[in-house]
């Protein structure tokens, strides 16, 4: 949103300089975009104005209002002339809930003709082309209150009659504009019609056979307030994107219409000395309530993070003009009409932490006691997982969803729409699937295991199921348990490093515990050795197991020996794995050539 200096200085008497306004806004309302110097003198700030704030702040009056409220100045509305006025005919008819309001006006014996000096710089100073006095004017009211205008060539009307109603669907309209653009228009668009013709899409486009032209004498303003929802909806499906949709879809207070009317009408009084005013039309069918929110001074200070007293609190609210009370810390605030951002206490927290200042909070990290405590579910998994484990089997995952079972889901693949009834036959595909992996997976055998959950009609149950080709184990997690004697570790203490005990022939071991599967690929490397003969094997596995740093899973496998000429091949395969990342080439040719060169320095030969 394009914002003049100047014109906010319509609004604010004892405006700051150009500079600390950019410094204002910058740190306590939004990020300014540009900053451009105009010949003329004026300085015009681009502001970034996010969605929670575009129904007051993508207007001058809005963000004059603004700037005085954070420096608690005064903020003065222009007085406006008011016309004098005489009866009309005009009728107006609201057919769909999406209009909430419709103020119509008739205005007779107007000249079109080119705007003077001072709006056609305004309106260049924000970017935009004068057109003439009369679309001037209308886009002036716009870009200072927010309120969009439409002016209708009277003659262009059938009956002096606004119908405000939805398209009928498939019907074409043609837009205003420097091209002629046909669109086709579904039941969804909200229109306005003489009751004949369409002359308008609502709160988007005027209609290409209503537009003001140099020819126009009488015209027909409107100033209404619409849905945002179907605004947008009709601006998006067409791809038509004007200043009025992009504040109408970002919804507007119903009460700002009043002042743009009178606005418009003064203008045009000026522009225009010899018009004739009519009566304006209100049709307003469920007024804006007044709203209130009320807060504690303690719950602003608690997340804010710092104490606020009541004396900054009421300044606050002072300086924005809120009509509020506060009886024993307790305030209720009276919502201005036009912010419709401010609807709870928690928007009063940013709404005071803004103003006051949030480089005055003092960073601080909480004290925060963690007293957890152990899952008795989990308890139990992990219980099972070391037995498991220690027992040589490896956990697996399976998929929940089956094609079969007694709970069926809604739009899935046809193969799993059900959820399962049991882990077995998931552990029997399994083994299945890994028995064809064996070679590269580094073992002889396949034993695996699952913990996991299943459904019946009646609930979910933990399930447990281990086995291997020949013969799988399906029990609830509590019927294993309970064949352990019900021993249950604590969860917590996977996470301690297990000391090195003993064995029956008093040999070192560190026994076998449950370690969670890594979710990246694998890469495996084969290598074979000529030694001498009688070497033994434990030799080289020494090599890998020293030389294979973190990355080297499980033990390596011999899966080829023979014997020639005085000197044994032995050929093993190498797994490498990691963590926390995908392995690349590097990361494995790196370690195979320092291995490589270990076995060279102990007189062995590389295949």
């Amino acid at each position: 949103m394009l914002i003049s200096y100047n014109w906010l200085k319509s609004y604010i008497a004892d405006i700051p300089s150009e500079d600390e306004i950019a410094s204002l806004l910058t740190f306590k309302l939004c990020e300014i975009e540009d900053i451009e110097k105009l010949p003329n003198g004026d300085t015009v700030y681009d502001l970034k104005i996010l969605p929670d704030r575009a129904h007051d702040l993508l207007s001058h009056m809005g963000v004059a209002r603004e700037i005085a409220g954070l420096l608690g100045i005064s903020f003065k509305l222009p007085e406006y002339k008011i016309p004098k006025s005489i009866g009309t005919d005009l009728k107006i008819d609201i057919q769909t809930p999406n209009c909430r309001r419709y103020m119509g006006r008739i205005i007779r014996d107007i000249k079109v003709e080119p705007s003077p000096k001072w709006m056609v710089e305004y309106l260049a100073s924000i970017g935009q082309r004068s057109i003439n006095n009369i679309v001037d004017a209308t886009n002036i009211v716009m870009f200072d209150s927010g309120q969009p205008i439409h002016a209708f060539d009277l003659k262009q009307l059938s009956y002096e009659r606004i119908i405000v109603k939805n398209a009928k669907e498939g019907e074409s309209f043609q837009l205003v504009g420097s091209e002629k653009i046909s669109v086709a228009l579904k039941d969804t668009d909200m229109m306005i019609t003489d009751g004949t013709k369409n002359l308008a899409l609502a709160g988007v486009k005027g209609g290409l056979d209503s537009g003001i032209s140099p020819l126009t004498t009488n015209i027909l303003i409107e100033v209404a307030s619409f849905d945002p929802i179907p605004v947008r909806r009709t601006a998006r499906r067409l791809g038509i994107q004007t200043d009025a949709s992009k504040r109408y879809e970002n919804d507007l207070s119903s009460t700002l219409c009043e002042f743009a009317m009178s606005e418009i009408s003064s203008l045009i009084m000026e522009l225009c000395p010899e018009a004739s005013f009519e009566d304006i039309i209100d049709l307003y069918p469920n007024p804006q309530k007044e709203t209130t929110v009320s807060f504690e001074s303690h719950y602003i200070s608690k997340i804010l993070g710092l104490d606020i007293s009541d004396i900054e609190i009421e300044k606050i609210l002072k300086n924005y003009n809120y009509k509020f009370e506060n009886i024993n810390n307790s305030w209720n605030i009276t919502i201005p009409p036009m912010r419709l951002d401010l609807v709870g206490s928690h928007n009063f927290v940013e709404e005071i932490g803004r103003a006051y200042g949030y480089e005055k909070i003092v960073p601080l990290v909480p004290e925060i006691k963690f007293e957890g405590e152990d899952d008795s579910d989990w308890d139990k998994i992990f219980t099972a997982k070391k037995k498991l484990v220690q027992d040589g089997y490896k956990e697996v995952m399976t998929y929940v969803f089956r094609d079969s079972g007694d709970l069926e889901i809604l739009a899935a693949a046809s193969d799993k729409n059900f959820l399962r009834t049991s882990l077995s036959e998931g552990l029997k595909e399994s083994i299945l699937l890994n028995q064809k992996n064996m070679p590269l997976l580094g073992t002889n055998e396949i034993k695996v295991f699952e913990i996991g959950k299943i459904f019946k009609d009646d609930g979910e149950e933990i399930h447990v199921a281990y086995g291997d080709k020949k013969n799988v184990i399906e029990v609830t997690l509590d019927e294993y348990i309970s064949s352990l004697d019900n021993i249950i570790l604590k969860s917590s203490d996977f996470h301690s490093k297990e000391s090195i005990t003993q064995n029956e022939t008093n040999e070192k071991f560190v026994p076998q515990i449950f370690k969670n599967w890594s979710i990246y690929p694998f890469m495996t490397r084969d290598i074979a050795v000529w030694v001498p003969e009688g070497t033994a094997p434990q030799v080289l596995i020494n090599v890998y197991n020293s030389f294979g740093t973190e990355l080297l899973v499980g033990e390596p496998v011999l899966f080829d020996s023979f014997t020639k000429g005085g000197r044994t091949s032995f050929a093993y395969r190498l797994v490498f794995q990691s963590y926390d990342r995908t392995l690349v080439e590097e990361d494995v040719n790196t370690i195979m050539s320092n291995i490589t060169d270990k076995i060279v320095s102990l007189g062995f030969e590389v295949r």
